[in-house]
């Protein structure tokens, strides 16, 4: 079974599809002339606002995003990066990052044109159905992958990475699958709304302590950070031969542009459907809220959580999530590892809330308003089984299914761009 499945991994998350993104965030990249690097202020304005406040939904859809990815990306994203591709997966993450922050501009700003121009499908399905006479086919593509994800990388990676955290308490992983299981479920029928809005507002405060804590490790092994750095470009470039003579550059670059597409979505339109509500703010504000998300997911706390693991020096018997709780425990003793075990529980559960919207959104549209009774029971299952499972056979999974949206997506918006130039679909030309 594993065999099986790694073969359909290779085919819809391989080297052609990461490339294909990376392309797209050279290609929007370059055509603005790479705004996300020389104007850091406009972006940063438009994303945090500035002055009198106008519209409404800003914050809660950056923080939605950021619920969608900070933390368990950052946690089991990062570690499994290691893990797999070693320090150098660290560069690439933030390398595919820098460029992906143009693709989510790119991604947020369709969606919210083509809103404003009546479409009725919602996120990144209002710009993908208009993929000329494609489009419609690329939208049930997307779809079916939308719902597939939500129940792989949406929620059994990160239900995963909750029942890694509870048993890091104590708890009886058998049990906790079980109640996640019931939990997912009235979740995905749009029950605990009130949850929802907890975590919300919890999700920026357990960032901030989770990013403390960070800087606590970093701070405790401070003598091992110049050697970590190092580490990181050292692996990035290295050309010596790895796991089955692939050079260990290629192995480093394919783990990080991997997991760095799982932390901010980069490519998967997933983002879009968090902005969806946003009112007041031009396609090119709600662009750039993208970019800032982006930025804070990977470029900050993908980087730190890095670093601590690099700093320090976990055995090579650990993987996945058991390599942060071990660099934090390291440094601030249990306290250490039950504070990032509980971000870790409270990040998981804030990811499946938005996926849970995100994957029935893509039901939805795949039959017609039709099949809503369906999908609570799917991610139920998805959720007792992925607490159960091996990470890696989870994010085997997880890779598969985000190859679904990664490819509708970018080849419809690749398809938006071919007729105009940057100034007729709102990507900012430096004056």
């Amino acid at each position: 079974m594993t065999g099986v499945l790694e073969a359909l991994r290779d085919i819809l998350w391989g080297w052609p599809v990461l490339l294909l993104i990376l392309a797209a965030g050279m290609y929007f990249s370059y055509e603005s002339c790479f705004f996300q690097l020389f104007h850091p202020i406009r972006w940063l304005r438009a994303a945090l606002g500035s002055g009198k406040e106008r519209g409404s939904g800003r914050l809660r859809a950056i923080t939605t995003a950021l619920a969608g990815s900070i933390g368990t990306g950052n946690i089991v994203g990062v570690a499994a990066a290691i893990t797999v591709g070693g320090p150098g997966a660290v560069f690439w993450m933030c390398a595919s990052a820098v460029l992906g922050m143009m693709t989510v501009f790119a991604e947020n700003y369709f969606a919210a044109k083509l809103r404003e121009g009546g479409s009725r499908a919602s996120g990144p399905l209002s710009y993908i159905e208009r993929a000329g006479k494609i489009g419609g086919a690329l939208g049930g593509v997307y779809a079916l992958g939308c719902a597939l994800s939500s129940l792989a990388m949406g929620n059994m990676v990160q239900v995963n990475a909750l029942a890694s955290a509870c048993g890091d308490l104590g708890l009886p992983v058998k049990w906790v699958a079980a109640a996640v299981g019931v939990l997912v479920f009235f979740v995905a029928r749009g029950g605990l709304k009130a949850a929802g809005r907890l975590t919300e507002k919890l999700v920026p405060i357990m960032t901030l302590l989770f990013f403390a804590a960070s800087i606590a490790v970093l701070w405790v092994h401070r003598e091992n950070l110049p050697g970590a750095v190092s580490s990181i470009f050292d692996g990035a470039f290295t050309l010596r031969a790895g796991a089955g003579g692939t050079a260990g550059m290629l192995i480093a670059m394919k783990a990080g542009v991997s997991r760095g597409v799982f932390t901010n979505e980069a490519g998967l339109g997933s983002s879009a459907f968090a902005y969806t509500d946003v009112k007041g703010h031009t396609p090119e504000e709600i662009g750039c809220m993208g970019i800032f998300q982006v930025f804070a997911d990977t470029i900050i706390m993908c980087t730190v959580t890095g670093l601590c693991i690099l700093c320090s020096c976990p055995p090579e018997s650990l993987d996945g999530a058991e390599l942060t709780f071990y660099a934090y425990r390291s440094a601030l003793g249990e306290l250490g590892g039950t504070a990032v075990s509980l971000c870790t529980a409270l990040f998981a559960l804030a990811t499946v809330i938005a996926w849970c919207c995100y994957g029935r959104e893509g039901l939805l549209y795949l039959t017609r308003g039709r099949g809503g009774a369906v999908y609570p029971v799917a991610a139920g299952i998805a959720a007792f089984f992925g607490c159960l499972m091996p990470l890696s056979q989870v994010f085997i999974i997880g890779d598969a299914m985000n190859g679904l949206m990664a490819l509708p997506n970018v080849l419809a918006l690749f398809w938006l761009m071919r007729a105009g130039n940057m100034e007729k679909v709102g990507l900012y030309k430096p004056g």
